[in-house]
């Protein structure tokens, strides 16, 4: 087992992870159909939250006790969670930026390759972290400046290095749409090869670096966007990552009760003989989706990075459906 689900709490955690898949899901779709979503989620809310956190900071320096007790001073003082949730939110104004043309940044070609530049920095800030770990405590353990006991190992060499691999699966940079309704951003070349490589990278990362939080960001908030790109917004997948990650960094910032404390809480078993298999698989999978993606670039005789290369497959054909100038495109 992964998770230490049983009990009399059981029920409550599921409860907990229905309600954070489902919540995920709603939020992005509210953030994603109307550009007043999208400012109220990704400009406004951010906005008043750093104050918060500045706030926050300055008042712990000083040594006012209700920031030093405060939760978000006391369990989420790392630099990875101030770091993933800025560079997430990055993305979604970048994201909104491409599928509402604003400004000449908006329009511009060259703006095309920023998803690509800004999925990776939020990938490599992932690897690093898993590094970090194996350096702070190869072969033993340590402990987090959130209170959390971590393992260093293999399984943090070869999950970072599965995610290193993860990013040149990113193929197609320049091949970035905007949906008819201009709801979406898409990124047709992002097929279920990348997405599945990704989810398994990043779980992995999660169960590693964050085992009090993987039953929630290692499989709610990994699944909310895979399922929306697979039923309702094909080749929105990237849009719909960044933004349901973005909401829920934001909410675990502030109200990190829920996921560490409450009757809501769930630790994965934090074994690392088990993380090592599940790093193995992270790492495998990266290398074949990256294999793959070299025969289909090889195959079609284009570069994988400036060219799209899953061209005619059906997913990939679905999501140029969707984009504005849609022609008649048809499956191969």
């Amino acid at each position: 087992m992964l998770f230490d689900v049983y009990g009399d709490t059981a029920v409550f955690q599921w409860v907990g992870w229905v309600i954070v898949f489902v919540g995920l899901i709603l939020i992005n779709e509210f953030a994603r159909r109307t550009k007043a979503g999208g400012i109220v989620c990704f400009l406004v809310i951010p906005a008043i939250l750093t104050i918060y956190f500045i706030a926050i900071s300055v008042s712990a320096a000083a040594g006012a006790q209700w920031a030093l007790d405060n939760p978000t001073y006391t369990d989420m003082n790392s630099w990875f969670h101030y770091a993933k949730l800025y560079a997430a939110t990055i993305g979604c104004i970048g994201f909104m930026a491409l599928k509402y043309r604003w400004g000449k940044i908006g329009k511009s070609h060259w703006f095309k390759a920023f998803p690509f530049v800004i999925v990776a920095i939020n990938i490599l800030i992932a690897v690093v972290s898993d590094f970090e770990s194996a350096v702070r405590a190869f072969g033993t353990t340590w402990v987090s400046t959130e209170g959390v006991t971590l393992y260093g190992g293999w399984h943090n060499v070869f999950n970072g290095i599965a995610g290193i691999l993860n990013i040149f699966c990113m193929t197609g940079w320049w091949g970035i749409y905007v949906s008819k309704k201009k709801q979406d951003m898409l990124w047709p070349d992002m097929t279920w090869v990348f997405i599945i490589a990704y989810d398994l990278w990043n779980f992995c990362y999660t169960y590693n670096c964050l085992p009090t939080h993987s039953w929630y960001c290692g499989l709610a908030l990994l699944l909310a966007p895979t399922v929306a790109n697979a039923l309702w917004n094909k080749g929105g997948w990237i849009q719909n990552r960044a933004y349901t990650l973005a909401i829920w960094c934001m909410f675990c910032q502030v109200v990190p009760m829920f996921a560490n404390d409450s009757i809501f809480a769930v630790n994965s078993v934090n074994n690392p003989s088990i993380n090592l298999v599940v790093s193995i698989i992270a790492l495998l999978a990266n290398i074949a989706a990256l294999a793959y993606i070299a025969y289909r670039a090889k195959k079609l005789g284009v570069n994988p990075y400036t060219h799209e290369v899953f061209t005619g497959t059906r997913d990939f054909v679905k999501a140029m459906s969707r984009r504005e100038d849609a022609g008649n495109d048809t499956v191969a």
